[in-house]
């Protein structure tokens, strides 16, 4: 999935290989660290997280090993997500190195649920958990046929956009939000249009958007039709919620107005430092990338804004591998970091949009992450996002079909100048590939 020739199951054998060495050396040091518990009686918990998930930049570690004096909270960090989970996999697979808490991105959780779900504990029976506490359809998303539950939700996506005021305004386009959001309304054609005027009088040196993939993923977070059926059959070629985003994507990827940046890689994050793009998909989960990635010289230079469709793009769960050696306190973790009050601290910290409904009407983000985005009303734009996505099905595979177009489809077009029919061919075949097909 990161080259034009099959690399997906090449770079997953690799991943593999080093991450069955990596958790093999971890599982020796463990001991080491305090994998198991002291003489002391002091225990470190692992969890393994992918990008920014929020917990620790909330707080949550700190303020739960302060009433648990015995638990250090240590988080294992991978910034993509296809790094992390075939990490994860094989983690699961070996029983070495496993952390004591795993995130799984929500495009991952069919496959673990459909085929490793014995492999994790059965949070649904935890002291603590509330079914009700949790929006339905993510409870179910987490649930095994025979009704274990396998992880607890963390955040949804819902996704806006967000945009840089300064680099609007010196390109001659309106900044208010609520005009913007009237602009493009139900139209992602009317977006794409606005980054071609923007482009005329563009900033020295920037583009209206980071990536094609990243309209893509905007586009497609809204789509009632995916990659699956409700029976579990693949439809990917011919759903039509994969060929609006396929569509909106080209038309960024042959024109002038993107950046042309890989998202999550290093490159990606100096565009953000160095203010290269105008326009970026913003889940709610983004809210806080962008803060870290800017840096103190983005506040008061984001702004938010509605997207031309409402769409959930992302989101996490929490569960606890049965390989761990703490599962007891690992769960007890798990269960406390995903409990309305504490995911209500993460929004307030960077927006992350709880899987838990009762903390909705509460939800109030910090000072600092208001002042940052030109005080957005940031939970309302959210909120009604939230309400009006389509229910989504996800598959198997429904991650890395989603990576083969983006990573392999996509940047073909827009990084080596294909045309859009090489791209589906080539996303095609990846997809095949990792299908087994």
């Amino acid at each position: 999935m990161r080259s034009n020739f099959r690399r997906s199951r090449r770079l997953v054998a690799y991943a593999a290989v080093t991450a069955l060495a990596t958790s093999l050396l971890a599982a020796c040091s463990s001991d080491d660290e305090g994998g198991s518990a002291g003489s002391d009686g002091k225990i470190t918990l692992n969890v393994g997280t992918f990008g920014v998930l929020g917990l620790k930049q909330a707080g949550l570690y700190d303020e739960y090993e302060k009433s648990h004096p015995n638990i250090t909270i240590k988080e294992n960090v991978i910034e993509r997500n296809d790094a992390y989970y075939p990490k994860l996999l094989t983690q699961l697979q070996s029983g070495a190195g496993v952390n004591d808490v795993a995130a799984i991105e929500v495009s991952n959780i069919t496959e673990v649920v459909t085929t490793q779900g014995a492999k994790f504990e059965d949070l649904g029976k935890a002291e603590g958990v509330e079914k009700s506490t949790y929006l339905d359809w993510k409870w179910k998303q987490a649930t095994t046929k025979d009704g274990k539950t396998v992880a607890l939700g963390v955040d949804i996506g819902p996704t806006a956009l967000c945009y840089r005021k300064d680099l609007f305004k010196k390109a001659g386009l309106p900044t208010d939000r609520e005009e913007l959001a009237k602009e493009w309304a139900g139209d992602w054609d009317k977006y794409v249009a606005l980054g071609e005027k923007y482009m005329k009088k563009a900033p020295k040196d920037t583009k209206f958007v980071d990536s094609a993939s990243s309209v893509y993923n905007a586009v497609f977070a809204g789509a009632k039709e995916r990659y699956y059926d409700k029976s579990g059959k693949e439809i990917y070629e011919d759903s039509q919620g994969r060929k609006d985003a396929w569509d909106a994507a080209m038309k960024v990827a042959e024109g002038d107005m993107s950046a042309k940046l890989k998202q999550f890689d290093p490159t990606w994050d100096q565009g953000f430092a160095n203010a290269k793009f105008a326009t970026v998909a913003c889940p709610a989960w983004m809210a806080g990338y962008i803060q870290e990635k800017t840096g103190p010289e983005g506040k008061g230079q984001w702004d938010m804004a509605k997207a031309p469709t409402d769409g959930n793009w992302g989101g996490s769960f929490l569960g606890v591998p049965s390989a761990g050696k703490h599962k007891k306190e690992a769960t007890e973790l798990a269960v406390w970091l995903t409990q309305p009050e504490q995911l209500a601290k993460v929004f307030a910290k960077q927006a992350s949009f709880p899987s838990t409904p009762s903390a909705y009407d509460s939800l109030k983000p910090s000072a600092a992450t208001k002042a940052y985005f030109s005080d957005a009303p940031i939970t309302e734009i959210f909120a009604g996002i939230a309400k009006n996505t389509p229910s989504a099905v996800y598959g198997v595979k429904d991650a890395q079909i989603g990576q083969s177009i983006t990573d392999i489809g996509v940047l073909q077009v827009e990084q080596q100048g294909k045309s859009p029919e090489e791209g589906w061919e080539a996303a095609q075949k990846e997809i095949k590939d990792v299908l087994g097909q």
